[in-house]
């Protein structure tokens, strides 16, 4: 499972719709068309507003970054002049580009609770004394765990007005089913509210299990760590992905890494990259990413050919070409794609010295790894090739092997 974090907009999205609330908000930046905005979110003009970057970053109000109580006027100006401005938030430095505008909601009571998923529990955490000062607060935080197994929470928190206890738990244990039903891997509502005997979210942090997105319950942007702008050659696969049924994502970790990947599966991925790490060379991971869902040969030549583009460039020493059993992927047809990209670049790899290991199994997988078998006499490039009769990451510690000497 890889979490990924989402924006505030699209984490209240998703819940919002769970829970059947209308939600409102805006999602803006230094394009939008203020008017047509005003036109199709009648409340932008109706009700004072709330304006904070929505980028993936907490404590937007210990940073001078949140305005309160605004009216649509104060709010276009506050994007306007925070679009595009660099911003420092805790050590990392980055460009405010995505802003999220909502109603302002006056409130006397901030409440804390939290979801996170565990191996054999999830996690809820609950506070009556939410907001900002919530981590100076940690020693009240309530922490109730759930065996996997069971449908919900028991809950007996510490709200001393009955009636108010009794909506926080109902809207807590709703908020936990909809955490499970949309695959969210963590769920922070700092802070909710009571107003009029309804529970208002007023400010989130989510992350999702990215493996979930074949269902179809939601379709999200995964955006770049805030002050991580996406280098060319991810920007370039992000644009591919757009285009394609298929799945296509490529995050470069050390340019200058030893250890290069061409993973199918986003489940694959992930163990490679942990496996990487368990045996102490998370620091020569390259690049974390994946090619899935059946992608043609165009597709899969594309997304060879930059990783490779990007190894050559950086000096890197092994490449892993890896992946479960598939089940509907054809791997002779995908491996195609990959051949032609080692093709092109196999006069540059045979004189870096580069070693390739291969492992995978599914559907046409025999001929697919005869291919590569082809491709290695052909080009002088050491190619090792195993399929599913071998473990997935045993070509890993082989890999590593090589390094050393």
């Amino acid at each position: 499972m890889a979490q990924r974090s989402i924006r505030e907009y699209d984490g209240k999205s998703i819940l919002y719709a769970a829970l059947g609330y209308p939600l409102e908000g805006l999602l803006a930046d230094a394009s939008t068309d203020w008017t047509k905005a005003a036109k199709e979110h009648p409340w932008l003009k109706s009700k004072k507003l709330v304006a904070k970057p929505d980028q993936c970053f907490g404590k937007r109000g210990k940073n001078n970054l949140l305005l309160l109580d605004a009216s649509l006027e104060q709010v276009q100006k506050f994007v306007k002049d925070n679009a595009g401005k660099k911003a420092t938030v805790g050590k990392v430095n980055g460009i405010l580009t995505h802003f999220l505008i909502e109603p302002f909601v006056p409130h006397k009571t901030e409440y804390y609770v939290a979801f996170q998923t565990e191996a054999e529990k999830d996690v809820v955490l609950f506070s009556t004394e939410g907001g900002i000062d919530i981590e100076d607060n940690w020693d009240k935080v309530q922490k109730i765990e759930v065996p996997v197994l069971d449908a919900a929470p028991s809950l007996n928190l510490p709200v001393k007005d009955k009636a108010e206890k009794k909506l926080v738990e109902e809207f807590i244990l709703k908020v936990f089913q909809a955490f499970k039903d949309n695959d969210f891997a963590f769920l922070e509502l700092n802070p909710f509210t009571i107003v009029d005997g309804k529970a208002v979210i007023l400010g989130s942090v989510a992350r999702l299990d990215d493996t979930a997105a074949f269902k179809g319950k939601w379709d999200v942007e995964f955006p770049a760590p805030f002050g991580r702008e996406l280098s060319k050659e991810e920007q370039y696969i992000k644009s591919l992905d757009e285009k394609t049924g298929a799945s296509l994502k490529l995050t470069v970790l050390n340019p200058k890494g030893k250890v290069w990947t061409l993973v199918a599966g986003g489940g694959a991925s992930v163990i490679y990259a942990d496996t990487l790490v368990d045996l102490g060379k998370g620091s020569e991971m390259a690049n974390y990413g994946e090619y899935s869902g059946n992608p043609n040969d165009e597709e899969t030549y594309l997304y060879a050919k930059t990783v490779l583009d990007l190894m050559v460039k950086g000096g890197g020493k092994v490449l892993l070409i890896g992946g479960g059993i598939a089940n509907f992927t054809d791997v002779a047809k995908t491996f195609k794609g990959i051949i032609q990209a080692l093709e092109e670049q196999a006069p540059a790899l045979k004189k870096a010295g580069v070693k390739i290991f291969v492992r995978r199994g599914g559907p046409n997988y025999e001929k697919g790894l005869e291919l590569m078998r082809n491709l290695g006499q052909k080009t002088g490039i050491p190619i090792q090739v195993y399929g599913p009769e071998t473990h997935m990451t045993k070509i890993v510690p082989m890999a590593l092997t090589e390094l050393k000497a």
